[in-house]
């Protein structure tokens, strides 16, 4: 396979011969928490339940929310915090939970998430999460209440290191709300 080839495929999600960084470590731009920020408030604390170095943790608490950290392999900075694998939790350590999970864990994050009880639940994820039957069919019976577009695209690092091609994807915040029975709606940030 080109070099080429194996290269798109380990950015989109496709490549299983070692192109993508363990438990897919990509760092979440301060814009992109800022953009949600902008168009979603949340009442009650945050679990940033895939927190890796920090990132998106630091612009949460910085914009005055109570955030409770915590990764299956943490990072620099939250180093301190025991290793949680939130798949594996049995309780919903806050009420709200804003992530950016490895994005083919994307669906049991959400499903996790609701099932724990949460009040709300954003992940950020590839625009792509709208396709296939299985999950349009799954997305069509839960909570999902706004989809918010990036109108720019973001330009995430891999390991924290920025990639000459980070910026070809197409992404957005996806948010469910307890209780919500509508259609879905779609935004632009």
């Amino acid at each position: 396979m080109k070099t080429s080839t194996k290269r798109a495929q380990s950015i989109v999600g496709t490549n299983n011969d070692g192109g993508r960084p363990a438990n897919d470590f990509y760092p979440t731009p301060p814009e992109a928490t800022r953009a949600l920020l902008n168009v979603e408030k949340f009442f009650g604390g945050i679990w940033e339940c895939a927190c890796g170095d920090g990132a998106m943790s630091r612009v949460l608490a910085e914009s005055g929310y109570s955030v409770m950290c915590s990764d299956i392999d943490p990072r620099g900075v939250w180093k301190f915090l025991p290793p949680i694998d939130f798949l594996s939790t049995d309780a919903l350590l806050r009420p709200n939970v804003v992530t950016n999970p490895p994005f083919r864990l994307s669906r049991q994050f959400a499903q996790h998430a609701l099932d724990l009880g949460a009040e709300k639940v954003a992940l950020l994820n590839k625009l792509i999460f709208l396709e296939g039957q299985e999950r349009a069919a799954w997305l069509a019976t839960s909570p999902l209440k706004t989809v918010w577009v990036f109108s720019k695209r973001l330009q995430l690092t891999r390991n924290g290191q920025k990639m000459d091609n980070g910026g070809m994807i197409a992404f957005a915040w996806f948010v469910w709300e307890r209780g919500y029975t509508g259609r879905p709606m779609i935004g632009w940030i």
